[in-house]
């Protein structure tokens, strides 16, 4: 029984092997990304069909979370240029030059202060994308609401506001201070499904983009910003200076995108996306070979294509999911088995390993991701390291209690036996614990299975990057492509285990 453990272990490690085979291949010299919005993906596509037109290998990493997460990337050197705005470079990525005494007031004053921090920041692209607040025509029309200001009047209104509107330097909290707003009840979600919650009346009023495609089809008012509190956010290109002198003709051929596209040509692009279903790198490559004759390849739209990709997907997302559970799992077995073993043969070690692991548990995993980027940079390290965390206290927990609740009278039988204590610890009391350990690794593998999906945010791929996209564009079957290969990894991981303890698990030790 007390290879079980072992053997668990071993084929884990095998699995991984095989997994990570067949990446071991070159590196992408270009890498670009975007955020978790439709026109970020857009201009993120667009950056990748003109690097890809100088005949440079690109990967674009799409919807990687907020700005935060992609800022640190480009600064890690894990993405080497994407699109920002002006406003959020001026509130959130240069916040830290006012306590330095410096003062932000022109785009000129915002690449003088990037190059300080290895960064080329581009002229406009053409159009400014800033953030405004929308309701529902009919209702703002029935209850005179044309300005930000006039909320005042309304305390009862239900707020949707997104996550990351939410935290920024200019967002809502400084919004609201601005406008000296009641006190609203507000609620955080996701930019993309606030707006299924202005369709359905959940929420009365949430922050949008002014050149979402949505505006127009969901028949919303965008307030006036009577006390003009939103800064412009004029669309730009940020690009690691390093890649720049390295590779001038990609920079170069990416840079041609400055000053060609206009807020009604971006508004239509993203329609085409979210209201007609057609691919971002189509829609991309399509207005590139329109107004930069680029001859940007098209990809096939036909049943039997869709079909095929999703096919090649489901295959991807799979390797890349069973990769990021696989690893983390036995780096957590191989870690927190010991450390349970030492926390029930010393007490105050084990409380000290046990709060730990505790409190690791109850971190935010959106934080942890984000907090992991500038050591192990983008893609499935992270992940994996945060899985890693998530795993540990499952197993540390149950090993502690499978040891400390061995029978006193059989661990003295050990004793008279005149076992030592580590023949009492692999024949005795590790077998003894072992259906409490296997417990253990059973709910950590499962948990992993489902936390696994919010490794997407970061380029980890794995179910959660359909679920992303899914949501993004409003997509059931997208949604579905994720969750339900998820669900089943989870079952197929129950029964595993249910079979591992059948095996190596005496059957009057087994848990019921």
């Amino acid at each position: 029984m007390q290879v079980a453990v072992r053997r668990i272990t071993m084929n884990l490690a095998f699995l991984v092997s095989l997994l990570l085979a067949p990446t071991t291949r070159a590196e992408t010299e270009v890498k670009v990304g975007s955020k978790g919005f439709t026109e970020s993906v857009l201009l993120g596509e667009c950056l990748a069909h003109l690097a890809r037109s100088t005949g440079a290998r690109c990967e674009h990493k799409a919807e990687l979370g907020g700005t935060q997460v992609l800022w640190k990337a480009l600064q890690a050197g894990d993405v080497d240029a994407y699109v920002d705005y002006t406003g959020t470079i001026r509130e959130e990525l240069l916040s830290d030059a006012i306590p330095e005494g410096n003062t932000i007031r022109s785009e000129q004053d915002m690449r003088e202060a990037m190059a300080k921090k290895g960064i080329l920041m581009s002229d406009r692209l053409g159009f400014n994308n800033t953030y405004a607040l929308g309701m529902r025509e009919a209702d703002a029309a029935r209850l005179g609401i044309t300005r930000i200001s006039d909320l005042r009047n309304h305390p009862k209104l239900e707020i949707g506001i997104s996550d990351e509107f939410m935290e920024r330097q200019d967002g809502w909290k400084q919004l609201a201070e601005k406008y000296r707003f009641p006190d609203f009840r507000i609620k955080t979600m996701d930019h993309n499904l606030a707006y299924r919650g202005l369709e359905k009346g959940a929420i009365d009023v949430t922050d949008i983009y002014t050149t979402d495609a949505e505006i127009d089809f969901y028949k919303l008012r965008v307030l006036e910003d009577d006390l003009g509190y939103f800064p412009t956010y004029y669309a730009v290109i940020l690009m690691r200076q390093e890649f720049a002198d390295r590779n001038p003709p990609i920079a170069a051929k990416i840079l041609e995108l400055v000053g060609k596209l206009d807020s009604k040509t971006m508004s239509a692009m993203s329609a085409k996306v979210r209201l007609d279903r057609e691919l971002e790198s189509n829609v991309a490559a399509s207005f590139l070979n329109e107004v930069m004759q680029l001859d940007a390849p098209m990809l096939e739209v036909g049943r039997k294509d869709q079909f095929a990709r999703m096919v090649q997907r489901l295959i991807k997302t799979t390797r890349e999911h069973v990769l990021l559970v696989a690893i983390s799992l036995l780096l957590a077995i191989m870690c927190a088995v010991p450390l349970g073993t030492l926390s029930a043969k010393n007490e105050h070690f084990g409380n000290v390993i046990l709060g730990v692991v505790s409190v690791v548990q109850t971190l935010p995993s959106m934080a942890l991701l984000v907090f992991m980027i500038p050591i192990f940079g983008l893609g499935a390290l992270p992940a994996i390291a945060a899985l890693f965390f998530y795993s540990l206290l499952p197993i540390v927990r149950n090993t502690y209690s499978g040891l400390t609740q061995i029978p006193t009278n059989t661990m003295e039988s050990a004793v008279v036996l005149g076992l030592p204590p580590a023949a009492r610890l692999k024949l005795v009391e590790i077998p003894l614990a072992m259906p409490s350990i296997l417990a253990g690794i059973k709910t950590a593998a499962v948990i992993n299975v489902g936390t696994a999906t919010i490794g997407a945010l970061i380029g980890a791929g794995g179910y959660g990057a359909p679920i992303l996209t899914g949501i993004r564009l409003m997509s059931l079957p997208l949604i579905l492509q994720g969750a339900i290969p998820a669900a089943a990894m989870a079952v197929l991981v129950q029964y595993a285990f249910s079979f591992v303890e059948k095996r190596f698990v005496s059957p009057g030790l087994r848990l019921r």
